[in-house]
């Protein structure tokens, strides 16, 4: 077995304990790990009448990154055993540290999430080192998982039931070490390597016999035990708050979390942590969280290492943007560019509508400082790289243009006609149209080679994905540039080939078209935003649809309708058209929606909606509610795999997720049906029933189940095709 840590001792009695796992670019809580740790505990225990202290830290540049996600994906229920005697021994080990009887320090050089901050709890004294990009926190919910070494555990013996669970535990926040002090994870942060470990080693000397606050006589928790009267009163309210939160969504990993801390707090120690073992092997067995990790580990790790970018091609960097519009989309973009470096230049009409885009940084900028994100100086830095005009002239040496104007084919071509000229012969040309097909805006333009779709989501500094496209002639140094631009920038970047509506909008139109169709049955419309709530989606289709604009929902179908590409009629057009054309209802921006709002706040679901229903209406199950919105998304991705517009079962997963807020729990668009009950074959089936109800846009392809059982593997399967023993 691999050692994975190292073992020093000093002259002054204090043992540096370094992890350091020779096998792995970062640290895991992996059964080598484990191995090790026990082994190190049994020669702490044996030396300990010679030992002054302990301080745990790192030899990576991360503390520690947590479990072995790759081998958590592949857990099944008769690993049930194997995987509670892994646990049993972690957990083991960590309480052998704390009540060692000698000071035990974390020396904490980098980000330490789930298993790496876990390791920290055990420990008397956490001090965290402010280096860039640092993050601490328990973030297992995030992948369908609760924190299974102690997390739980731990932090409500130390921060309280109401503050572990609102703070760390439900919401999985990754916080920077000045945020993680706030909050009590750790006791110190420090600026230097140097500092931290002279910092333990002054605590060291200074606390020579400590013990955790849950280990002394005196201990109480945090605002009492839910056999106290005050916090008994209270859990009743526990269960409808993360409902609240939840909208209504059954998600196994929260409530096990609630369960775990509340079960847990009114026990002994040791017996809360096997009530978390429990809890977390039910978790890590289930379909839920293999969705997730395949989704948020292996999908995301494929994606944004480039899995899509094209092999061997060596192109040169983005150096100069010139970001061409300066609306939501263009002032996002070029927040984004200047935020990671880039020079950049802002072109609009005038100087007074290109100047919305330094305007615009201005404030986001404004409020990072005062929350203590960026300096003043940065922040000054970051605003100085953006340069806006209303001329040619600027855009000079600008080696990629993004072009973020109205959804105009005439009006984009006209502004890649003036600027190609001026900007580097051999500058990237992107569009950031969200709809509009790439090989025809690409046929006005002098370099189609050059030409590429860069599909941005708003808000841009907030939304992580981005939706490359490809052109009938845009060439790989085009794609590897747009690639390795929207890696630089921080993006997540798919790549997907030309089609009207590419996949993102195309298959986010089926879910509003859907939406609205139900109305149009007359199923009540707080019916139809409920039943997407409880399906996971973030956000009901039709509060969607208002963000959206009614109106720029029917300028595109009706450019798809002239387009003659196999357009068909729907319900939902009809509906659309009338809450235009006959009620001036346009959706937020109009202050008048499928909602009302007031003062730019959404309010109720308009009263006249019932009225426009063109069927008498009809009950419609609730499972059927759900399943027809996931159904109607995930057919339509199967079709865009079969038109080739997907490239990767890969790219329809995380692009769904982070794009257009398919829920995660699914594990994405492709993932769901592979995991749907009775994999591609009940998925079919169940499409079938959904057909014969509803109508044919439902009917599945004939060779479903034989194309994804033969087709890509799941990756959360270790590249074992679905079913395959």
């Amino acid at each position: 077995m691999t050692d994975t840590i190292r073992y020093d001792r000093g002259a002054d009695g204090i043992v540096t304990l370094t992890l350091d796992d020779p096998d792995q670019s970062a640290n895991t809580m992996n059964r080598a790990y484990a191995a090790s740790m026990t082994a190190v505990l049994d020669r702490l225990e044996a030396e300990r009448d010679d030992l002054t202290g302990v301080i745990v830290t790192s030899a990576k540049q991360t503390f520690f990154a947590g479990g072995d996600l790759d081998e958590m994906g592949r857990a099944t229920r008769a690993d049930a055993p194997a995987l509670a005697e892994l646990l049993g021994t972690i957990k083991r080990d960590l309480r052998r540290l704390e009540t060692l009887g000698r000071p035990v320090v974390a020396a904490i050089n980098g980000a330490a999430l789930g298993g790496g901050l876990e390791i920290a709890l055990a420990c008397h004294h956490r001090i965290a080192l402010d280096a860039p990009g640092s993050r601490l926190g328990l973030p297992e919910v995030t992948l369908g998982l609760l924190p299974g070494a102690g997390g739980v555990t731990r932090t409500v013996r130390m921060l309280g039931l109401a503050a572990a669970l609102t703070t760390v535990l439900l919401t999985g926040r990754r916080m920077r070490p000045a945020d993680a002090l706030a909050a009590g994870l750790v006791d110190e942060v420090v600026a230097t390597d140097e500092e931290m470990l002279t910092r333990a080693r002054e605590w060291i000397a200074a606390n020579p016999r400590p013990a955790q606050p849950w280990d002394r006589p005196d201990y109480r928790m945090p605002g009492g035990t839910p056999a106290s009267r005050g916090l008994a009163a209270q859990l009743p309210a526990y269960p409808a708050n993360l409902r609240k939160q939840l909208k209504g969504a059954r998600l196994p990993a929260p409530e096990a979390i609630l369960a775990t801390a509340v079960e847990g707090a009114q026990v002994d120690l040791e017996t809360a942590l096997t009530v978390e073992t429990r809890h977390l092997i039910t978790l890590l067995t289930g379909q839920i969280a293999k969705n997730m990790i395949g989704a948020f580990h292996v999908d995301l790790r494929a994606v944004n290492g480039g899995a899509a970018r094209p092999s061997g091609v060596d192109a040169a960097p983005v150096r100069k943007v010139a970001v061409l519009g300066a609306g939501m989309m263009g002032a996002g973009i070029a927040y984004v560019c200047a935020k990671a470096g880039l020079e950049v230049v802002v072109r609009d009409v005038s100087e007074e509508a290109a100047g919305r885009a330094r305007d615009h940084a201005g404030k986001l900028l404004a409020k990072a400082v005062r929350r203590g994100r960026i300096g003043e100086a940065d922040a000054q830095a970051v605003l100085d790289r953006i340069t806006t005009t209303a001329g040619l002239d600027a855009l000079a040496g600008c080696d990629a243009v993004i072009e973020a104007v109205f959804e105009d084919p005439a009006l984009k071509q006209a502004v890649f006609a003036e600027v190609t000229p001026v900007v580097t012969a051999d500058a990237l040309l992107a569009s950031n149209t969200s709809t509009l097909p790439i090989t025809g805006l690409a046929a006005q333009v002098a370099r189609p080679a050059d030409f590429i779709g860069m599909h941005f989501f708003s808000p841009v500094d907030k939304m992580p994905l981005l939706e490359i496209v490809v052109g009938e002639q845009t060439g790989d140094v085009a794609l590897a540039r747009a690639f390795d631009l929207g890696r630089r920038i921080g993006k997540t970047p798919i790549v997907v080939n030309d089609g009207r509506g590419f996949f993102t909008s195309r298959v986010i139109g089926r879910f509003i078209d859907e939406a609205v169709g139900m109305l149009a049955e007359g199923v009540p419309a707080a019916s139809v935003e409920q039943a997407a709530l409880q399906a996971g989606y973030p956000t009901g289709p039709l509060a969607l649809a208002d963000e959206v604009s009614l109106t720029l929902i029917q300028r595109i179908r009706r450019q798809f309708e002239a387009a003659g590409e196999g357009f068909v009629a729907l319900p939902s057009h009809r509906l659309v058209d009338t809450m235009l054309d006959t009620h001036e209802r346009p959706g937020r921006t109009g202050g008048r929606g499928f909602y009302d709002y007031a003062d730019g706040s959404r309010g109720r679901l308009w009263s006249g909606l019932a009225d426009l229903a063109t069927d008498a209406g009809r009950a419609v199950p609730l499972p059927d509610l759900k399943e027809r919105m996931l159904f109607a998304e995930a057919l339509d991705a199967l079709r865009c795999l079969d038109e080739g517009v997907l490239r990767t079962e890969t790219d329809a997963n995380i692009g769904s997720i982070l794009g257009i807020g398919f829920p995660a729990w699914t594990g994405g668009v492709i993932r769901y049906v592979r995991q749907y009950a009775g994999g591609p074959a009940g998925f079919a089936a169940r499409a079938a029933e959904l057909a014969a109800r509803y109508g044919d846009r439902f009917t599945p392809p004939a060779d479903l189940a034989e194309r994804l059982a033969a087709g890509s593997p799941d990756p959360a399967r270790d590249g074992r095709p679905v079913g395959a023993a």
